[in-house]
């Protein structure tokens, strides 16, 4: 969990004193993913006595991290991958009949094998309001059964039902809300975290830090780029022959700007859609009710 990478946001406190709502940064997402997903799950005495987290849903853009935070929750508790995206299941076991096998052994092999994750990809088309045409996967197959099973889980069963999605808003909310218990919002990388990433990881792919590389600059224009987004540029730029001339022809940020110009970057109003389907959701209604008794 370590290695998604994401800097503390220290505007927070400011922001809300000038009645403007902060978007969560990368390390408060990293810090929920622990508390929600790992430290209950890691011992079965504190999974039967912490609130029972049953299920988890992470939103957020393209390249921000959602699947790599999967992984991580499964590599920090040693736990079993249980891949249930419509995809991977499309063909297999077939009718109604063979679905209820499907969900049986999940649960059977999940108990059996204890910590589990089960992942959902594309969270999403399992509640999608109409399915599109060429969609041959049958993404609603799980959306009757999903919430039953989920209902029926008890403190004793250490199985993590993680669902991914990239346009959440796609989805029928309340199906939605009844399927995930907790809803983990990805944002774009504030300035802070930018700086961070562009810091570590051109030092993770062989670069140095040299006085004409102003990362500062760099942070400050890469608003709205991802952390797969400013990976793929740093890896674009430092190649193998490039590492090499590093101590006669130092790195510049122009150098990282350019490949990166090249990648559409988050627009505001794909973050606005993000938080609008936020606000539907039962989180975040009691959280709009817990700051509007703050204000009073």
């Amino acid at each position: 969990i370590s290695d998604y990478m994401g800097e503390y946001s220290y505007l927070g406190t400011t922001l809300r004193q000038a009645n403007i709502e902060p978007m969560p940064s990368l390390s408060d997402v990293r810090r929920v993913i622990t508390e929600y997903g790992i430290l209950p799950m890691g011992s079965q005495t504190v999974h039967e006595t912490a609130p029972h987290v049953k299920s988890i849903m992470i939103a957020g853009p393209h390249g921000t991290g959602k699947r790599m935070l999967v992984n991580a929750i499964c590599s920090e508790l040693g736990a079993n991958l249980i891949d249930l995206t419509a995809e991977n299941i499309c063909g297999r076991y077939p009718g109604k009949a063979g679905l209820t096998m499907l969900l049986h052994l999940v649960m059977k092999v999940g108990k059996l094998l204890q910590p589990t994750v089960v992942y959902i990809g594309n969270a999403e088309k399992t509640f999608v309001k109409k399915v599109p045409k060429n969609d041959m996967s049958d993404p609603k197959r799980l959306k009757k059964e999903l919430p039953k099973i989920i209902k029926k889980m008890t403190p004793e069963d250490r199985i993590l039902f993680v669902g991914t999605s990239l346009t959440p808003w796609d989805a029928d909310v309340k199906g939605l809300c009844q399927c995930y218990q907790k809803v983990v919002l990805i944002p774009r990388p504030d300035y802070a975290s930018r700086f961070l990433l562009f810091k570590e990881l051109i030092l993770r792919h062989g670069g140095r830090l040299a006085p004409t590389l102003d990362l500062s600059s760099l942070a400050k224009i890469s608003d709205g780029y991802t952390p797969g987004h400013i990976i793929t540029a740093v890896k674009h730029v430092l190649t193998e022959r490039r590492v090499q001339q590093l101590h006669r022809k130092p790195l510049t940020a122009l150098e990282i700007v350019t490949p990166l110009a090249r990648i559409d970057p988050i627009y505001k109003e794909e973050e606005e859609q993000f938080k609008a389907f936020y606000d539907k959701t039962t989180m975040g209604k009691k959280r709009q009710m817990l700051l509007k008794g703050d204000e009073e």
